[in-house]
């Protein structure tokens, strides 16, 4: 016979063991991993419906399986001036047409520099939870990572992470701020 005390215990461990799981504020890492190239600008409809990889620590390679290769610190990539941002609509992480154009001369960059390989950093407004945004920036950086190999840039260079809400670069409430904040950005090393 279940009492009514048990059943209080077993749903406060369940809500606090829920509650405790849901409280990342680690950056997701993703190692590259896309579709064979279609030719096509990638687009997608919401947010909603996709799962998020494990939080790890950025600077902390994922566990390696046979036949994969190391990722790479993230420490180790550094900003540079010829790949420059795309931005976001709210709550999305469709390619808009213009971001399209700055992926375009983003990839040719990318296959005419070879010996580098790419970070792409997918980040996220304030609103939303920490969970979600870290997902909906996974989902960015996985959608500008998937236009590259569409146009020719193999998988096999690209690391992808998603920070979320946690590096901001405009600190106002605003909507011109958010839209600043809603981007992929891209870092390199060499090999």
């Amino acid at each position: 016979m279940v009492t009514r005390g048990s059943t209080l215990i077993v749903a406060s461990l369940l809500i606090g063991t829920a509650l405790f799981a849901g409280c990342a504020k680690r950056p997701a890492t993703t190692a590259a991993s896309a579709p064979a190239p279609t030719g096509g600008a990638v687009s997608s409809g919401g947010a909603g419906g996709a799962t998020t990889a494990t939080p790890t620590p950025p600077a902390t390679a994922a566990p390696q399986t046979p036949g994969t290769t190391a990722r790479p610190s993230v420490k180790e990539f550094t900003a540079i001036p010829e790949l420059k941002p795309i931005y976001f609509d709210f709550d999305k992480y469709d390619i808009r047409p213009a971001d399209a154009k700055v992926l375009d001369a983003n990839a040719a960059w990318l296959k005419t520099n070879d010996a580098q390989l790419v970070l792409i950093e997918g980040h996220c407004d304030e609103r939303g939870t920490n969970e979600y945004n870290l997902a909906l920036g996974e989902r960015r950086a996985k959608s500008t990572m998937n236009y590259l190999v569409s146009q020719g840039v193999k998988a096999s260079r690209v690391t992808i992470i998603s920070y979320g809400e946690e590096r901001p670069i405009c600190a106002a409430h605003n909507e011109e701020c958010w839209s600043k904040n809603r981007r992929s950005q891209f870092l390199v090393k060499a090999r």
